[in-house]
């Protein structure tokens, strides 16, 4: 079966970045019943991101943990990493002269994106036909969450 790749342009970078989504992985996912008191109505939504990087098989994992709380303790977490297999070519062109990755902010947004996408659907299955089933991720601006350049070592 023939893989398929995606391009992505960025504006930072003129050339597209070859690339496919090469696994995803369940990092973390817990419902923590005791932690939850369905009675109250407010609830928080925490986020957080981090990237891998494989140099040696030209991988960058897109990392993405959610957490949903009540009283500043999580009663439903999910983190979801997406591996995303970079295009050599590409991948010689986001190295820097300290040898290290630099991912432009367009690009890892994309990428950060794509795993929220994923993580959306992961959430809403692994909680199918409970009551967390109700908790869906909402609209995520990523230009918030990623101001800068990603470099990477």
């Amino acid at each position: 079966m023939k893989k398929l790749q995606t391009m992505a342009k960025t504006k930072e970078n003129i050339n597209p970045i070859g690339f496919q989504l090469h696994k995803i992985t369940t990092e973390q996912f817990a419902i923590i019943q005791d932690a939850f008191d369905s009675s109250i109505t407010e609830i928080n939504l925490s986020i957080s991101l981090k990237f891998g990087l494989d140099k040696e098989n030209k991988f960058i994992a897109s990392f993405v943990l959610v957490q949903f709380e009540q009283k500043e303790k999580p009663f439903l977490l999910i983190e979801i990493a997406n591996h995303y297999k970079i295009e050599e070519s590409a991948w010689n062109e986001l190295q820097n002269s300290n040898n290290k990755l630099v991912i432009p902010k367009g690009f890892a947004s994309h990428l950060v994106m794509l795993t929220i996408g994923t993580l959306r659907g992961t959430l809403h299955c692994k909680t199918e036909n409970t009551e967390f089933n109700k908790f869906i991720l909402p609209t995520i601006n990523i230009a918030e969450l990623i101001k800068f350049d990603v470099e990477l070592s």
